[in-house]
């Protein structure tokens, strides 16, 4: 599809984990609900609001299928795995033919038997250090790539022929349990053994480097789990998606806190940018974020902007800590509203659903608003997920979200004659 122009500027802004259950501490709100936020407020008013299933009714999405859905990918089409995208997201790159796994350091016993810490004390000291102790090792044809990302996790990426991804996880998910061997998920798959192989080849190896690293002997002095072990999962092939500007043409810019985010936004031919002060967690710039926004917004008609902070807090059965990071992106959306004025078409939703007293992400819908000036007013007087499921938007999935917003941005072509 041709690049279109319309002036408008299309955000979708993606509170991550934003959608919650009721919370006893809260007596008995929402982390939204009970939030003072009174910029979403007034364009819950102002637009047109609804619920949101990402992925489907009921289905517990990840940030990747639910980011490929609101991006109006498909997921159960076009889903390849994690692992490439997180290789993406943090500069690996990911060719065809290549099985990219998402990694995290972690904490073995001496005999390399049983998983103390899957994440290693949740500590990036010494992190680029060790991956570079490994990167680029060969194990028969294989040349191993191997890079730290935030805090606990990494990516390795396989690169050499006849590699398969159909291979199990040597993570066994859960502290105390014992280290697992890749293996092909089909005992015939030849190329999944291989990965398999290689894989298991390659957690010895980096053992043997690390387990006596200085960057360990550090974290010992300090009382830091060491990280003598990468722990990879989550494998996948470099997917075949259409290009974003290709798909809805329009142009885009990918301001995310996920690196498997980047990772998408880079395979769909996005200028993905970085903003200094981004951390990903409660403590996050967010109005250096909202600059980043109105900047790429004078270089293309539409943005991605996702901030974790919501999703994390949630995580940690933090529903304070939830609370307080939604008011920061409320006044980050101020920020932008201001600086964009009649110019913006916004989305205002979340990926998933996290809920506080259960740590993980759920099946609920997320409450989801529409504003601009093109966009038709209802009765919403409160952005929240009770407020939200009487609006005129009525329950959407994800796929049906950029219909939307191209419909508003008048650079949708029709459909039929």
């Amino acid at each position: 599809m041709p690049e279109v122009a319309s002036g408008y500027v299309g955000l979708l802004l993606i509170a991550d984990g934003l959608g919650d259950r009721p919370v006893p501490e809260l007596d008995g709100q929402t982390p939204l609900e009970a939030a003072n936020i009174p910029t979403l407020d007034r364009l819950a008013r102002e637009g047109e609001c609804g619920l949101l299933d990402p992925v489907a009714p009921g289905v517990r999405g990840g940030s990747d299928t639910s980011h490929l859905s609101l991006l109006g990918y498909d997921p159960y089409q076009v889903y390849p795995g994690r692992g490439p995208f997180e290789a993406m997201g943090i500069g690996l790159e990911v060719q065809p033919g290549d099985v990219a796994f998402r990694a995290n350091f972690a904490t073995v016993d001496g005999p390399m038997k049983t998983i103390l810490d899957r994440r290693a004390g949740r500590s990036d000291l010494g992190t680029r250090e060790l991956a570079a102790a490994v990167d680029g090792v060969q194990i028969e044809d294989v040349i191993c790539r191997f890079k730290e990302s935030t805090v606990h996790r990494a990516a390795l990426v396989l690169h050499g022929p006849g590699l398969g991804d159909q291979v199990t996880d040597p993570d066994p998910h859960e502290n105390g349990l014992p280290l697992l061997e890749a293996r092909p998920r089909n005992p015939q798959d030849a190329a999944s053994a291989k990965t398999a192989r290689i894989v298991n080849a390659f957690l010895r190896l980096a053992f043997e480097r690390w387990q006596h690293h200085p960057v360990n002997e550090r974290r010992r002095a300090l009382g830091i789990p060491v990280a003598n072990l990468p722990l990879p999962r989550g494998p996948g092939r470099s997917p075949h998606l259409e290009p974003f500007q290709q798909k809805w043409g329009l142009s885009a810019a990918c301001i995310v806190e996920v690196g498997l985010v980047k990772g998408l936004g880079r395979y769909l031919g996005m200028e993905v940018i970085e903003v200094p002060g981004s951390t990903a967690g409660l403590d996050t710039d967010t109005q250096a974020i909202g600059g980043a926004v109105i900047e790429a917004a004078g270089r293309h008609p539409f943005v991605l902007c996702n901030v974790k902070g919501p999703d994390v807090a949630a995580h940690d059965h933090n529903a304070p800590g939830k609370v307080a990071i939604i008011e920061k992106i409320d006044a980050m959306a101020a920020q932008i509203v201001t600086a964009l004025g009649d110019r913006l078409i916004l989305a205002v939703t979340g990926d998933h659903t996290t809920a506080c007293t259960y740590g993980d992400h759920t099946g609920e819908p997320c409450p989801i608003l529409f504003w601009g000036p093109t966009v038709r007013t209802d009765s919403v007087q409160r952005f929240g997920e009770r407020p939200c499921a009487a609006g005129a938007v009525g329950r959407i999935r994800g796929t049906d979200v950029l219909r939307i917003m191209t419909s508003y941005m008048n650079v949708q072509e029709k459909f039929g004659a």
